[in-house]
C-alpha cells in the first residue's frame, strides 16, 4: 500500500541529492577551466535530471527544495562557494529554483508508465532540462535588466546560455541511456520503487 510520509530511506536519499547538487554547483573548484564567459559550467542538471530519474518526482523534488534552503540558510553549497540570499538575486537565481520544478516534472512524466522505455526516459530528461532552460534563463534576463541594470535583450540573453544549453541537452541524452540501467540495478538488488514513498 502506498505510504504518504516520508521515513528514513526516503531521508537518506533526499539527502544524498542534495550533497551531489552541492557538489555539482562547485565542480570548477577542481576543474577551473570548465567556464564560459567567467560563468562556471556545473554538473547540477545532470544531478537534477538523475535524482527525477532515480527516486522519482517527489523524492527529486524534496531534495531540490533542501537544497536551496541548506544554501539560503548559510551552507557554502552553491557555485563558487557562496550562500545566502544573494545568490538568488543574482543572474543564475533562476536556476537554483528551476531545479525544484524540474525534477519534479521529469519524474512525474516518467512515473506515468510502470516500464517506461528509453524514450520516455529521453523525453522526460528533455523536459526536465527545458524547464530549467525557460526559468533560470527568464530570471537571468530580468535580473540583468530590472536590478542589475544591464542592458541587454532577451534574445542575447538565450544566446549568451548556448553553450550551456548544448552541455546539458548532451548529458540530458546520456543520462536517459544509462539512468534505467542503473535504476533496474537499484531495484533488483533492494527492491526500490521510484513511484513510491516507503512503506510499511
Amino acid at each position: 500500500m502506498k505510504q504518504h510520509k516520508l521515513r528514513a530511506g526516503d531521508m537518506a536519499l533526499i539527502g544524498m541529492f542534495a550533497a551531489l547538487m552541492a557538489v555539482g554547483a562547485n565542480i570548477t573548484s577542481v576543474a577551473p577551466f570548465l567556464q564560459v564567459a567567467g560563468i562556471p559550467l556545473s554538473m547540477q542538471p545532470f544531478f537534477c535530471l538523475l535524482a527525477a530519474l532515480l527516486i522519482g518526482s517527489r523524492r527529486a523534488a524534496i531534495a531540490m527544495i533542501v537544497y536551496a534552503l541548506v544554501g539560503l540558510a548559510g551552507a557554502p553549497v552553491f557555485a563558487k562557494f557562496s550562500a545566502g540570499f544573494a545568490p538568488f538575486a543574482g543572474q543564475s537565481g533562476g536556476f537554483i529554483l528551476s531545479y525544484i520544478p524540474a525534477a519534479f516534472a521529469a519524474g512525474w512524466f516518467l512515473e506515468r508508465k510502470l516500464q517506461p522505455s528509453k524514450v520516455r526516459f529521453l523525453i522526460a530528461s528533455l523536459i526536465g532540462t527545458a524547464i530549467m532552460y525557460i526559468i533560470g534563463t527568464t530570471y537571468m534576463y530580468l535580473a540583468l535588466k530590472l536590478w542589475i541594470h544591464t542592458p541587454v535583450s532577451y534574445g542575447t540573453t538565450w544566446r549568451y546560455m548556448t553553450w550551456f544549453m548544448i552541455k546539458d541537452t548532451a548529458l540530458a541524452v546520456v543520462l536517459a541511456f544509462i539512468a534505467p540501467a542503473i535504476y533496474r540495478s537499484i531495484h533488483k538488488a533492494t527492491g526500490f520503487n521510484r513511484n513510491h514513498i516507503s512503506s510499511t
